[in-house]
C-alpha cells in the first residue's frame, strides 16, 4: 500500500474567550497556518491539490464555504481548492485522515489538512440556537431519533458525568488530572518546548505566541473551589476542556511528493480509524476505536512511545488510560486541553503536532492521538516519527 507522510505540522497558540485572538476573522487564522505549512516546507504553494479543514460551527464567518474562505485569505494561488469537514471535535483530525487516504490511493500527491474555530466570534452551538431563537425548524434531533433513543437531547456534560460514574472517579480524582495538564503545559511552555510548533501572530500590544490559558498559579483548591455543571455532579468548567480561538494545519503527502519537491518527512502515517458507537454517553468510544486501531496495526498499547488523547472532560483520557492499560506517563505529556485550550475543529491538527514534535524531541517512535466526538464517534491516528 502507499504511504502517506506530514512534512509539517503547525498550530497557533490558543487564545482565552474574548482573548488575544478576539480581533482575528477565523478565515485569517485558517489563512496563517496554511501559509505557515507551505513556508516552513518550502513546498511551491501551487503544488497543494487541495486543503481539507475542519470547523465545527459553521455559521457566522465560519459560514458560507469557510475552507475556501482560508485558501482565499491565504497566500495560496486562487487555483487551490478547499472543502470544510464537520466531525465535531475530531473535525480536523478526520481531515488528516481523508488526506491521507487521498495519497495513499493515488489520486493526490500534495494535501493540507487543517482546522480553525474562534469560539469568541462564533460561539459554540449558535448555528443551533439563532434558528431556535427565530423558531425556525425543530433543531438537530427529528422525534424519530428522540423516540428511538429515549432521550429529548443528546449532552456531552451529561455524557462525562455519566463517564465518570461508570469509570468510579470522584471529583477529586478529576480535579487533580486538570492541576497536573496546567503542571505539564507550564512546565513545557517555560522549557520552550511549543516554540517550533507555534505560528506566531500580531495583535494588539505585540505578538502571540505563548497558549493563554495556562494557569500557572493553579492549585488544587482553586480548581475544588469551580462550580459544579450539575448538582451533584462532579464536572466542573476546570476540570472540562477550555474554550479556546485557534488554528492548525499538517501538510500530508506521498513518496513521490517527497522526491519531486525534496522534502523531509516528520512522520509517517501508520494506521487511521473512526468508529461509533453509543451517542448517549457518547464519550466513551476513543477506547473501543483505539482497540480497533492498534488490531489493524498489529500493536499493542505498549508498543505506543506516546498518547494525545483530548481532554475534551477529565474522565475521557483517564477512562481511556484505565481501560486500556495505558501508562498515564506518556499520556498528554506536555498538558492537554484543560491547559491549553480546545478549539474545536482546530484541536484535531493541533493534537497531531504537539504529538509528532513531542515524539521527535524526546526520541520516540510511534504516536497515538484519540479523540471523542459529539454523536459517540471517536477518531484515532497512529503515526511513526522520522
Amino acid at each position: 500500500m502507499a504511504e502517506a507522510y506530514i512534512v509539517q505540522a503547525v498550530r497557533t497558540a490558543g487564545g482565552r474567550r474574548k482573548g488575544a485572538l478576539a480581533d482575528w476573522h477565523p478565515a485569517d487564522l485558517g489563512g496563517e497556518v496554511l501559509n505557515a505549512v507551505v513556508d516552513r516546507s518550502g513546498i511551491d504553494p501551487a503544488s497543494v491539490e487541495d486543503v481539507i479543514l475542519g470547523c465545527v460551527t459553521q455559521a457566522g464567518e465560519q459560514g458560507f464555504a469557510f475552507a475556501r474562505n482560508a485558501v482565499l485569505s491565504s497566500r495560496l494561488p486562487i487555483s487551490v481548492p478547499a472543502v470544510t469537514v464537520d466531525r465535531q471535535c475530531g473535525s480536523s483530525q478526520q481531515c488528516v485522515q481523508f488526506a491521507a487516504q487521498a495519497v495513499m490511493s493515488g489520486t493526490q500527491d500534495v494535501v493540507i489538512a487543517a482546522g480553525a474555530e474562534s469560539m469568541t466570534r462564533v460561539p459554540m452551538f449558535t448555528n443551533i440556537s439563532y434558528h431556535e431563537r427565530e423558531g425556525v425548524g425543530v433543531g438537530p434531533f427529528s422525534d424519530r431519533i428522540k423516540q428511538r433513543f429515549g432521550v429529548e437531547n443528546f449532552s456531552q456534560f451529561q455524557g462525562a458525568e455519566m463517564l465518570a460514574a461508570k469509570y468510579g472517579f470522584d471529583r477529586d480524582t478529576l480535579d487533580r488530572f486538570a492541576l497536573e495538564s496546567h503542571r505539564r503545559a507550564a512546565a513545557a511552555t517555560d522549557a520552550g518546548v511549543f516554540r517550533e510548533q507555534i505560528v506566531p501572530l500580531a495583535v494588539a500590544g505585540g505578538i502571540h505566541d505563548k497558549d493563554e490559558g495556562i494557569r500557572y498559579d493553579a492549585t488544587l483548591e482553586s480548581i475544588g473551589s469551580v462550580k459544579l455543571l450539575t448538582e451533584g455532579g462532579v464536572i466542573s468548567a476546570a476540570n472540562a476542556s477550555q474554550i479556546c480561538d485557534g488554528a492548525s494545519a499538517a501538510l500530508v503527502v506521498s513518496e513521490r511528493a517527497l522526491k519531486d519537491h525534496g522534502l523531509t518527512p516528520l512522520a509517517r502515517i501508520v494506521n487511521l480509524t473512526v468508529t461509533a458507537g453509543d451517542p448517549i454517553i457518547m464519550l466513551e468510544e476513543p477506547i473501543g476505536a483505539t482497540r480497533k486501531a492498534l488490531a489493524r496495526a498489529g500493536m499493542s498499547i505498549d508498543d505506543i512511545d506516546l498518547y494525545e488523547v483530548n481532554e475534551a472532560f477529565a474522565p475521557v483520557p483517564l477512562a481511556w488510560t484505565k481501560a486500556l492499560g495505558a501508562d498515564p506517563s506518556k499520556l498528554n505529556v506536555t498538558g492537554g486541553a484543560i491547559a491549553l485550550g480546545h478549539p474545536l475543529g482546530a484541536t484535531g491538527t493541533k493534537l497531531m503536532t504537539t504529538l509528532i514534535h513531542n515524539l521527535r524531541a524526546r526520541g520516540g517512535r510511534y504516536g497515538l492521538q484519540a479523540v471523542c466526538e459529539g454523536g459517540g464517534i471517536a477518531n484515532v491516528t497512529i503515526v511513526e516519527a522520522l
